[in-house]
């Protein structure tokens, strides 16, 4: 295979910094490392320097925090992604926008092919060039992982050290983590035995239940159009709103999720995640909806959210169905506004309260007391009509 220069999706870690040496020196052309903030806690100048010091020809540091939130991570909260039941999809939301980033700077830089450090086995090759190819089918794909000898940990840290790459990696911290504005997540290490506890110590984001506050913390949450828009009545823009949300959550150890996934490419995985801003998000803004979506239009959207929620695991979020699918999501999110109190307490997210000047909820009707608005007597032949199928069945079997 023959390039003339190549981008790679670069996080200064063992794996990207062991294969923007490789490919160098594989395909004899330059290299540009492009890293992508999302989000996660870096020193981004030695993210910079040890890409240049690893021979790229060039270090690209996007800062697309901003974009991620607004237009990746909030939609998929306005259609209430979460994948079999349980998985806030952060790291799935993330790759689309990194790809968008690495097919666009390869366009400005005259680059004819794209690299990633993903591995043959998980999900994010297919996130990765499922989004090169629908962005931008010229470009050639060099996935390291499927093609090389290095096919082992103890390989990668031979190659790093004949090349004097240093090694991140240790005994003392062995998981494989993914950190942005949304989550964090681990993988490997003890985990791999599903039946391991993970250990205190691996987590991040949030304290432990048991260690949190023992007075509740209360929050109002207001959102517009199923967006949300102010945190105890102060307007945030998108990156403050998940900052606020993830420190408010990880203080009063929300957010925690321990599950074996089935991943796209067949196998089951074992990972622990830490979504705490996620976790609030989502549970204040399906109590909104309880009061401001109609009940037929709710249970169509519902139908269609592990759909939905697939597509963005799967890694089709530039997909044409995706695209439809959105526009549905965020039609039925016209009048999801108004304001969920929430009490947060050693790990749980409870909603208290919750007003809307579109509130579909009318005491008048639901009262359990004396009301001028409603007949109960029309009740008999509502019960008697939809029940009529049933009583011919039954005097058929007798």
């Amino acid at each position: 295979m023959s390039v003339n220069k190549i981008v790679l999706a670069y996080s200064g870690g063992l794996d990207t910094s062991v294969i923007l040496k490789w490919l160098a020196e594989e395909y004899q052309c330059p290299v540009i490392a492009y890293a992508a903030d999302v989000g996660q806690h870096e020193d981004w100048d030695a993210v910079r320097e040890k890409g240049m010091a690893t021979g790229a020809e060039k270090v690209i540091i996007s800062d697309l925090r901003e974009e991620f939130v607004r237009d990746y991570i909030f939609p998929a909260f306005r259609a209430n992604a979460i994948y079999e039941g349980a998985y806030l999809l952060g790291t799935s939301l993330a790759r689309p926008i990194i790809a968008r980033e690495q097919v666009r700077i390869a366009e400005q830089e005259g680059a004819d092919a794209v690299s990633h450090g993903a591995t043959g086995k998980g999900n994010d090759q297919v996130r990765f060039e499922l989004a090169y190819l629908a962005l931008n089918p010229r470009l050639t794909i060099i996935a390291p992982w499927r093609i090389w000898d290095l096919n082992s940990r103890a390989k990668l840290m031979d190659f790093a050290r004949q090349h004097s790459i240093p090694v991140p990696v240790t005994k003392k911290n062995p998981y494989s983590s993914d950190e942005n504005l949304l989550h964090i997540s681990f993988e490997g290490g003890i985990l791999e035995d599903p039946w391991n506890e993970p250990e205190e110590t691996m987590f991040k984001l949030t304290v432990a239940p048991e260690k949190a506050p023992d007075r509740p913390t209360y929050v109002e949450l207001a959102f517009e159009q199923g967006t949300p828009v102010a945190i105890d009545g102060e307007r945030l823009g998108p990156v403050a709103m998940m900052e606020r949300l993830n420190r408010l959550g990880g203080e009063n150890g929300i957010g925690r999720l321990d599950m074996v996934e089935n991943r796209f490419v067949g196998m089951k995985s074992r990972g622990v995640y830490e979504t705490p801003g996620g976790t609030i998000l989502r549970t204040a803004h399906r109590d909104l909806e309880t009061i401001t979506m109609d009940r037929e239009v709710m249970d169509i959207r519902d139908s269609l959210v592990p759909r939905y929620s697939k597509l963005i695991y799967n890694g089709f979020w530039f997909s044409p169905e995706m695209r439809l699918l959105q526009k549905t999501m965020d039609e039925a999110q016209q009048t999801v506004n108004g304001v969920v109190r929430l009490k947060l307490y050693k790990g749980n997210c409870v909603p208290v309260g919750r007003k809307s000047d579109n509130s579909l909820y009318s005491e008048s009707f639901a009262t359990f007391e004396e009301d001028e608005v409603y007949n109960q007597a029309d009740a008999t032949g509502f019960i008697r009509l939809n029940s009529l199928r049933l009583q011919i069945q039954a005097l058929n079997r007798k």
